[in-house]
């Protein structure tokens, strides 16, 4: 089984990283993929497309198809874009899980589908402000989690590291070593030689530590949900911001909030980021955790009695370290 790392020329803050990460030892030249040049190093494959990032559907399985090599998981190196234009490193879970069968995704992927979220997401965000931290990165350049958000299609848990959020910063060398080559994927991979960061079948093993954050409301940078994630040991699987739990309000006829009458597709969304968290964390306990104060009553409500129908538990802070 192999780990499958994508980058694009279209994208200075995603070849930057892939130039980085190749300068270093060990690897070769692999197969082309449908004219998409491939390397090679240990149990690692990076392949370096021209086209979007968002563009390229199903490589995993394509992956599979020519090399007849399973691909465990996919990470993808891309720009961020934000309005503050501030200085970021991110990481993310994909999917768009709330669209309607009839909306077209503005950013790839399908409507109503999540990827798996890759099992390294909580152990990467840590080690990736100790790097950035190390390197003087901080405070300059901010270190979060993204909500779930856009695509490509794909089956393999997957989450997307990127550089924010200027041309400026898409360009740094310094931003690109830390998500690469001295830094994030070399370290958090073993590619060094040490231990991988972020492995759910060694650590859950070792550790016993089986929660895993399902993450439910707030903004797209997932403040409340973050503020557990810093802790040590903890795993994070999607995490949906309010945007993404589209609820039709009920309006005075229906001050209760009855999950049963509120409108939506709020309850898919939930529904498919619990199973494929599930599916991304054998023998894990996915527990849900909402940012409380983001919601209105009658929306948390309907919530809370949808997640209890659902036999999705409710995980407090502390449940989760």
């Amino acid at each position: 089984m192999v780990t499958l790392i994508v980058s694009t020329t279209a994208d200075a803050a995603s070849i930057g990283p892939a130039s980085a990460l190749l300068a270093m030892p060990g690897w070769l030249p692999g197969p082309s993929l449908q004219e998409i040049p491939s390397f090679k190093n240990g149990e690692v494959r990076l392949l370096k497309q021209d086209t979007s990032i968002i563009s390229e559907d199903h490589l995993d399985k394509r992956w599979e198809v020519l090399t007849g090599e399973v691909v465990e998981e996919t990470i993808f190196l891309s720009r961020h874009t934000a309005v503050s234009n501030r200085p970021s490193l991110t990481v993310h879970p994909i999917g768009v899980p709330h669209l309607r069968d009839d909306e077209i995704p503005p950013q790839g992927g399908k409507p109503g589908w999540a990827a798996p979220p890759s099992p390294r997401i909580g152990a990467w965000l840590r080690l990736l402000k100790r790097i950035a931290n190390s390197h003087n990165l901080i405070p300059e350049f901010e270190v979060t989690l993204e909500a779930t958000h856009h695509g490509p299609v794909i089956n393999s848990p997957t989450m997307f590291v990127e550089i924010g959020s200027t041309e400026e910063h898409w360009k740094r060398q310094d931003a690109a070593q830390v998500v690469a080559s001295v830094g994030l994927i070399w370290e958090g991979l073993g590619l060094g030689g040490g231990v991988k960061a972020g492995d759910w079948k060694r650590c859950c093993r070792n550790d016993g530590n089986n929660k895993v954050l399902l993450g439910i409301g707030g903004g797209h940078y997932a403040p409340r949900h973050m503020d557990i994630v810093w802790h040590d040991g903890v795993w994070v699987g999607h995490l949906l911001s309010g945007y993404a739990l589209p609820m039709e309000d009920p309006g005075k006829s229906n001050a209760q909030g009855d999950a049963k009458d509120i409108g939506g597709t709020w309850k898919h969304a939930i529904n498919v980021a619990y199973e494929v968290t599930k599916s991304a964390f054998p023998s894990g306990e996915v527990l849900a955790h909402l940012d409380q104060k983001s919601f209105k009553s009658w929306q948390k409500k309907a919530i809370t009695e949808f997640l209890k129908e659902q036999n999705i538990k409710i995980g407090k802070p502390n449940d989760f370290y």
